[in-house]
């Protein structure tokens, strides 16, 4: 048989296997600060560096720069050994590696900038949209062009996590960066209240499951049987984890929006769909972990492999939860509060985070020919990032529990018991102790970090490893009694378009009838567009981050209208671009803020921007003290009211020309108000507009309001 030589190219492994360890430090650090600041708030230093700011940067450095290099090393690793080829293009390579890391830069500028889109995980501003459209086309390009080009004619299973991961991510970008540009950094969100709350968490909750999740799925089927050395346990079992996962998935997102706005029926999708995702999530855990048979006694000694194990059984743990949140019973206690934090941290330090450090202790002395420096740090790495994972997880838990508890506690004369303050001063030894475990897990890195280090400078990178192997067959003759399955695995372009068609159905019966049916979102006649002015506020709202702390949608439960107001209604929103309902509460909902009881002046929010803890004793929110000298920027109202008008909003005629000159006026108005508290500034401060955004929340909704249909 003819054999042919070749060579794999490791150099691109190598580099995105520095990526992943680099990024990673500094996305953990950045996580590791945001949660000292709510134990700490004089740590909010500066306004580019406050919590609203950096949490996104935060996110995003964990999940693209660390996370989304991990996957990269994975895939160029094992897919060119899965194929039986090098990579298709060493120039697509490097435009990949390089652009990648480009876009995780403007990321780490832009964000503390305050340039960002307000849409949690996908804060990143048009032009960085762009960017990684290409930059995702090139990877695709690369990935599907060396599979054509493969010796192997089957596809492994690694490979269709690969390609529906491809897919899936493209859609969900490209629908969630819906947005009209009106300057060359900023954009409003083409859709607006509910139907960009149903975009947001439809993609939210995907991008977990498809950038998180399906490519590390990819990576257990290959590195962990690679490392373990043994086959995978059940192949069937493999193809009803892939299909049954891929087309359960993209249902779910609706299931963080429980009990809000959102039509009752895309609720009850959400929640159906959730809770069936268990059986596949836990087949696949299973077939991980039965790969080891016979295997266990090795787990006890090869430090990878307890990576692994614990990577694995993160993932059966937070896939386990995930189906239970979605239930309402459950969400009722959980949504908003801590509880969120410790489910999501699960899979990233757990699943994540430990996969990708079995893979690189297992990865890079194979391409430096050599051996790992030490197995004793590795196991002090181990066991640190192990115990940091409990001590961030459980007092997280614990807290979101308590959260809940509190927030719903009634006297026996029937009013609630707790202030929201309160409630978070009450929070800060469980915010401590989850520094702490940040803290442990973070060292446990920097532990890796040096053990790499020496790994690498005792060996030589072999960059261009020689293999062999015979050439594809032309034509294909099927073995006695093969699995009906395998005529897909020799398909690679039918099994992406059969993978693209099976994630499209359950987006396209999801986010359709909200869009086209009028009833799912009702209009309500006193909902009115917002002034120039409050637009001006609510964009600096956006800008510092404020919907990552506050919530501004209130549930129909009795603990949430005592406390706050009547609860939320679908037509409030439809002038919101992008929606600002939020997922956590780290400070009260402010949907009603400026209504009824919870109305303050316009003294108080000033003197509360100005020095939070001035006005509430012991709150933990940063000071926006620099906003009484920045002065608004009002060259970009037309631009800002143009925009609005072209998404829908029912400005005059040609009002671009005249908002501002009703900016100043509604500016002047607040201005002389701050007098009579004894405060002068000048009405063109960036604090003025945004006391006018808060002000104006709630305001178009009273109790007697009653929706309407759209005609």
């Amino acid at each position: 048989m003819q054999v042919e030589k070749f060579y794999y190219d490791n150099k691109t492994v190598r580099n995105f296997a520095y990526a992943t360890v680099i990024w990673g430090a500094v996305g953990m650090l950045a996580g590791l600060w945001v949660a000292l600041q709510l134990v700490f708030p004089a740590l909010n230093i500066t306004q580019y560096g406050s919590f609203g700011r950096l949490r996104p940067l935060h996110t995003n450095a964990v999940i693209f720069a660390f996370v989304g290099n991990g996957i990269f090393m994975g895939v160029y690793y094992s897919l060119q050994r899965l194929c039986k080829a090098r990579m298709y293009s060493d120039v697509l390579s490097n435009i990949h590696f390089w652009g990648w890391q480009l876009i995780i830069v403007a990321a780490a500028i832009t964000l503390p900038l305050g340039l960002s889109n307000g849409a949690e995980y996908a804060e990143l501003i048009w032009p960085i949209d762009l960017a990684i459209t290409l930059i995702w086309v090139v990877f695709g390009w690369n990935m599907f062009a060396t599979i054509i080009k493969r010796r192997e004619k089957h596809l492994y299973v690694a490979i269709w996590f690969y390609i529906a991961t491809f897919v899936t991510v493209a859609v969900l970008h490209i629908v969630r960066s819906g947005e009209l540009p009106y300057t060359w950094l900023r954009s409003y969100s083409w859709y607006s209240g509910v139907q960009d709350a149903l975009v947001q968490w439809w993609y939210g909750h995907n991008a977990v499951a498809f950038f998180l999740t399906t490519p590390y799925l990819g990576l257990m089927y290959y590195f962990m049987p690679k490392a373990a050395n043994r086959p995978v346990y059940s192949y069937r079992l493999s193809i009803i984890h892939f299909w049954a996962l891929i087309f359960l998935y993209i249902w779910a997102g609706p299931h963080h929006l429980l009990y809000t706005a959102l039509p009752n029926w895309a609720q009850s999708l959400g929640i159906v769909f959730s809770f069936m995702l268990i059986f596949p999530s836990w087949g696949g855990m299973i077939n991980g972990l039965l790969t080891l048979r016979g295997a266990w006694d090795r787990v006890r000694d090869d430090v990878i492999l307890k990576f692994m194990v614990v990577a694995v059984t993160a993932y059966g743990m937070a896939t386990f939860e995930g189906p239970m949140l979605s239930l309402k019973s459950v969400s009722a206690i959980s949504h908003y509060t801590d509880w969120i934090i410790a489910h999501v941290h699960v899979g990233a330090l757990g699943w994540n985070g430990m996969l990708t450090f079995g893979v690189l202790y297992w990865l890079l002395p194979r391409i430096f020919n050599t051996t790992l420096y030490s197995k004793k740090i590795a196991n002090i790495h181990f066991w640190l990032g192990t115990l940091g994972i409990l001590f961030y997880a459980v007092p997280m838990y614990w807290a979101g529990f308590t959260q809940s508890s509190m927030w719903k506690q009634f006297t026996e004369g029937g009013q609630l018991k707790y202030t929201f303050l309160e409630t978070v001063t009450y929070m800060k030894p469980f915010y401590a102790m989850r520094s702490l475990g940040g803290t442990l897990y973070l060292v446990g890195v920097f532990f890796m970090i040096y053990n790499l280090y020496k790994t690498v400078k005792s060996g030589k990178l072999v960059a261009n490893e020689e293999a062999e192997a015979a050439p594809l067959a032309k034509e294909y003759v099927a073995h006695k009694g093969e699995h009906w399955h395998r005529w897909i695995e020799r398909k690679p372009v039918q099994l992406m378009v059969l993978s693209l068609v099976v994630i499209l159905i359950g987006g396209i019966i999801e986010l359709v009838p909200t869009f086209m049916v009028k009833s799912n979102v009702p209009t309500i006649s006193s909902v009115k567009p917002y002034t120039p002015l409050e637009l001006q506020g609510r964009d600096i709202y956006v800008r510092e981050g404020c919907y990552v702390c506050h919530s501004q949608m209130i549930r129909p439960f009795r603990s949430e209208t005592e406390r706050y107001g009547e609860y939320s209604k679908a037509g409030e929103f439809v002038y919101d671009h992008p929606f600002q309902w939020g997922s956590k509460r780290t400070g009260p909902d402010l949907a009603r803020e400026g209504v009824g009881n919870l109305k303050k002046s316009d003294g108080w929010h000033f003197r509360h921007f100005r020095e939070p803890s001035s006005m509430s004793e012991g709150s933990i929110m940063p000071n926006y003290a620099f906003m009484l000298e920045q002065n608004l920027d009002t060259t970009l109202t037309a631009a800002k009211i143009n925009a609005m008008t072209t998404l829908g909003v029912p400005y005059e005629k040609n009002y671009s020309k005249q908002a501002n000159a009703d900016l100043m006026i509604q500016a002047q108005g607040i201005a002389d108000n701050l007098k009579n508290d004894s405060i002068r500034i000048a009405p063109n401060k960036e604090v003025i507009a945004l006391i006018a955004y808060i002000q104006r929340l709630g305001k178009d909704i009273t109790n007697s309001t009653t929706p309407t249909q759209n005609k």
